[in-house]
């Protein structure tokens, strides 16, 4: 005879606290009973906080010591003390180093604790990091999943609408109609960024304007918002940005570097272009020796800005660039996060934030 519902409830749990994660399918072979029955368990025991359920796995819940009460102050509502937040992202270097400083400012002046999860851009690794962070005890997600184009491919991403606890996409963005467009979402409007940039090299003078941009998750939004400034300004069309390596076979960096050398060396000498957005600021201070050993004088016969502003003012000579928000992003994120943990974002309508990047005019 199978044992009493609340007999097997306390047996699962024993298990789970005693192995710290199980799978579903391999708990319901184990206990003789069906993958449906022990659902209906799992589903009663995470609703009274006694176990994490997510993706085909149950865990046992962390119990941290209790903490003190964090004074709210008036200028930040909504603060609670003991809430974890779990942030998902790529790396904390370059670009991210920023957003995760922002966030992090705001999560402690509320009394929470950050924790992070680093994906390396690896494949699949963004939900398994988001996993581990749920399994630990995080009480709202900040994520930045890998996707290639910024946004999720076809049948790709759908998981991130189905997390048990408020999430935000930070630096991401999901088309109408897919399961994660309803979440919460922060970032940086490149495209309106882009556009700034074209329209200052119109301002300078410039009247056909070349981007180079690598494959990225930023380059589909800057690749819209300098062709629709190109369009609105009347500008003389570049030469178009030569086509890559397959998904069977993609360039490797070597490859795709040498390709932008060629492609700006090309478009000044041949196709009359005499300024250009550069994506990132690395990318351009590595190319302006290289272009000029070509012959192509900078910023004489190119004028260039770049794109993204962490190291353009450390160049020979210090270079204009566009900086997205990158602090304020993080902290927006946190901050809606925290919002939506508390009583008066709980229930409010879903946000959508794009915050505008700044030009940063150098020598």
């Amino acid at each position: 005879m199978r044992p009493h519902v609340d007999q097997r409830q306390a047996q699962v749990l024993a298990l789970v606290r005693e192995r710290g994660s199980v799978r579903v399918a391999d708990l319901a072979r184990e206990l003789g009973i069906s993958p449906v029955t022990l659902r209906r368990d799992i589903e009663a025991m995470a609703a009274r906080g006694e176990i994490h359920r997510m993706h085909g796995v149950i865990s046992r819940v962390e119990r941290r010591p209790p903490e003190a009460p964090a004074a709210k102050s008036p200028g930040r509502p909504g603060g609670r003390a003991g809430l974890v937040i779990g942030m998902v992202v790529p790396t904390t270097e370059y670009y991210y180093a920023d957003v995760v400083r922002g966030a992090r400012e705001v999560v402690e002046a509320r009394g929470a604790r950050l924790t992070v999860g680093l994906t390396r851009y690896l494949p699949g690794e963004d939900r398994t990091q988001a996993d581990r962070l749920l399994s630990t005890g995080a009480d709202g997600l900040l994520l930045t999943p890998n996707w290639e184009a910024g946004s999720p491919g076809p049948g790709e991403g759908a998981w991130t609408a189905g997390l048990p606890v408020p999430t935000v996409l930070v630096e991401r963005w999901a088309p109408t109609g897919h399961p994660a467009a309803a979440l919460d979402r922060v970032g940086s409007d490149h495209a309106h960024g882009a556009a700034l940039a074209v329209q200052h090299l119109v301002e300078r003078g410039h009247r056909r304007i070349a981007l180079a941009s690598q494959e990225t998750p930023t380059t589909g939004r800057l690749r819209s918002g300098y062709e629709a400034a190109v369009a609105a300004l009347g500008l003389e069309p570049a030469p178009p940005w030569p086509a890559g390596g397959s998904a069977e076979q993609p360039l490797t960096v070597a490859q795709r570097f040498a390709r932008t050398l060629d492609y700006l060396c090309e478009a000044v000498t041949q196709g009359g272009v005499s300024a250009a957005l550069v994506h990132s600021d690395t990318d351009a201070i590595m190319l302006i020796p290289r272009l000029q050993a070509r012959g192509v004088r900078v910023p004489e016969d190119l004028e260039v800005i770049t794109y993204d502003d962490e190291v353009a003012g450390l160049a020979d000579v210090p270079l204009t660039a566009v900086a997205p928000a990158k602090r304020e992003v993080g902290a927006r994120a946190a901050g809606l996060l925290l919002d939506r943990l508390g009583g008066a974002g709980r229930d409010g309508a879903g946000q959508h934030l794009e915050l505008l990047p700044r030009l940063t005019v150098r020598a």
